[in-house]
């Protein structure tokens, strides 16, 4: 995927949070992003130059986790203090509150629509909810230890989640149940995810693994070890042929799912690396840790628009790569053919 590409680069980094960043989140027309920190607030950026930046305050304890609603207009989040807010995005920061569980809300997820929230706690279970309405529709229960993440599948048919139980489940949002079921006997998935056409799921793993499974013939397809500590983040790109990884080693790294390997190592943080994500038109990515930065790299790939679609459509027939599904599974090694590494460009000491 590199090939002929020019290096992913640091482009800017953004600093207003007083404690480690848990989570990052581009808006859908991709001019801001939103974070999340230990700090207990919020931060709205613009990737403007010399934009001011917005912090919202209404949690009483560490913010767990984010997300712009597909519409670009709300801002949801999670927090420690067991509720789930919703927020204006606007100077006053005006926002609505649910109590949402009986413990630490551990991550939040729009449906593509809109129209739903999921939410995954420390209380073992797994709610969805209204937006419409704003109200509380129903919970799913099978884990049987706290709850790290849940995500709603492209097609909001489907609802991934991950628990210390050590367990991923599939479920099923029509009749509400688990429809499938991946365990683990060597550790539990920080983070999991859909694949941009929801046949596949990835997980960031406490045993340092990236697991990429096939949710159809239910098998796993390829096992990443190239990180040194646990994985706590991962985010496909839009056209769903590489991922990148945020783990406590201190890196991100970026993986080729087609050819199955390590492609970049992107060092620029001091310390744990708890979030990162993609851009929706797959130019930039984000990246935050335990040293309270905001990192904003360019990831000089092949992006897509985010005003255009039909673009996109026009972009992906004329420059079709092989899909995941195509390609056998296969071991990944490290990229070791380059005279130029990202470590020497931006390694801190």
């Amino acid at each position: 995927m590199a090939s002929g590409l020019e290096d992913p680069i640091l482009e800017r980094s953004f600093k207003g949070h007083k404690a480690a960043i848990t989570s990052a989140d581009f808006s859908p027309n991709c001019k801001q992003i939103a974070t999340a920190s230990w700090d207990t607030f919020l931060m709205l950026w613009s990737l403007k130059p010399h934009a001011r930046a917005y912090r919202y305050v209404g949690h009483k304890d560490v913010v767990t986790s984010l997300q712009f609603s597909p519409q670009g207009n709300l801002l949801a989040s999670a927090s420690r203090d067991r509720t789930v807010r919703l927020w204006v995005l606007d100077r006053k920061g005006k926002s609505s509150e649910f109590k949402a569980h009986t413990a630490p809300v551990r991550s939040v997820d729009f449906s593509a629509d809109g129209q739903l929230l999921v939410t995954a706690s420390e209380d073992k279970s797994i709610k969805v909810w209204s937006m419409f309405r704003q109200r509380f529709l129903y919970s799913l229960y099978r884990h049987t230890h706290w709850v790290r993440c849940a995500k709603f599948s492209p097609d909001g048919r489907l609802i991934v989640s991950c628990s210390e139980d050590k367990t991923i489940k599939i479920w099923d949002t029509t009749n509400k149940q688990c429809v499938n079921n991946f365990s683990d006997s060597v550790g539990f998935a920080n983070f999991v995810d859909f694949n941009p056409n929801g046949t596949c799921i990835a997980s960031a793993g406490s045993d340092h693994a990236v697991k990429i499974w096939d949710i159809r013939m239910n098998k796993l397809l390829q096992h990443y070890q190239v990180h040194s500590c646990g994985v706590n983040c991962l985010s496909f790109h839009p056209l769903g042929n590489s991922l990148v990884t945020a783990s406590s080693d201190g890196t991100v790294k970026m993986l080729d799912l087609i050819e199955g390997r390590l492609i970049y190592t992107l060092q620029g943080h001091t310390g744990p690396v708890f979030t990162v994500s993609f851009s929706k038109d797959g130019e930039l990515l984000t990246s935050g840790g335990a040293d309270a930065q905001v990192l904003i790299w360019r990831t000089n790939f092949i992006h897509l628009h985010c005003k255009d679609p039909k673009r996109n459509l026009k972009r992906l027939h004329f420059e079709a790569s092989p899909h995941l599904l195509d390609i056998y599974p296969r071991s990944p090694h490290s990229h070791e053919d380059r005279k130029e590494t990202i470590e020497d460009i931006f390694c801190i000491s």
